[in-house]
């Protein structure tokens, strides 16, 4: 299938962000924390995107920041996925009491908003890039729990999966052979939505002042560092923005077109 203009902008994006934040260091004409000019001065030759609130080159943060925002969500995304789907895919293959601890532990976590269960219990944990990949892994790892296992209930009772259970195959056969390579294309699509919000969690926690601490800098935090200066007619907190904005895009175009080749569960193919 011929990929559309919408999806390959959005594949361009995601690769230009991803190379940023991969080759950071080499990128980034100045130090991530050093002052270098005055305070919120305009953009020129020297300082392409102006500095901030402290005389910092922006567009070196930014640089910096995409990568301590790429990788922190890509960390508990990953994690999030990792943890959701293998006990969304044993609670669907095994059923009865088992799935419904795991789905009510599950229900019981979703009742409380994330952003309110992430401040409370980093209120009380040592702040670093561990702790905040652990607990928006945790939290976000509900939600693939529920895609996963709704995806693993439909896949379970086809023939195939009736076939490796009468052979005699054993719950990580089923798992990992016969469920996992036909849920996969609607868990790459969701991976895509999810890394976005990860995106978006990270960035509220920092502009809260819960998620990246320094010297270490993110585009939440960014936001929150340069909002003063949006009252002198300043865009030192729009670079940011706008940055989350564009990865926030560009990905979504990405995971909408994966989506719409992704209207049904393909057929599995036995092993």
């Amino acid at each position: 299938m011929k990929m559309p203009l919408s999806a390959l902008i959005g594949l361009v994006l995601t690769g230009l962000f991803l190379f940023v934040a991969i080759f950071a260091q080499f990128l980034a004409p100045y130090p991530i924390d050093s002052a270098v000019g005055g305070v919120w001065e305009s953009p020129s030759s020297t300082y392409l995107l102006g500095t901030d609130t402290i005389g910092r080159d922006i567009l070196s943060r930014l640089i910096y920041g995409a990568q301590v925002t790429i990788f922190v969500a890509a960390a508990s995304s990953i994690l999030a996925f990792s943890l959701g789907a293998i006990l969304g895919f044993v609670a669907a293959t095994k059923g009865g009491w088992v799935d419904q601890v795991l789905s009510r532990l599950v229900d019981l976590v979703m009742a409380i908003p994330s952003l309110i269960i992430a401040l409370v219990v980093l209120s009380v944990l040592p702040l670093n890039l561990t702790v905040l990949i652990l607990v928006m892994g945790v939290l976000d790892a509900t939600r693939v729990f529920r895609l996963s296992r709704a995806v693993a209930v439909d896949i379970t009772v086809m023939d195939y999966v009736e076939a490796a259970r009468l052979r005699g195959e054993g719950g990580g056969w089923i798992i990992f052979r016969e469920i996992l390579p036909n849920a996969l294309s609607p868990l790459v699509a969701e991976f895509g939505l999810r890394f976005i919000f990860a995106v978006l969690f990270i960035s509220t926690l920092s502009f809260l002042g819960l998620g990246i601490q320094p010297p270490l800098t993110d585009w939440g935090g960014m936001v929150k560092e340069n909002k003063d200066a949006l009252v002198y007619g300043k865009s030192a907190a729009l670079m940011p923005a706008m940055a989350i904005a564009a990865l926030a895009i560009s990905v979504n175009l990405v995971a909408d077109w994966i989506l719409s080749r992704t209207t049904s569960l393909k057929g599995g193919r036995g092993a």
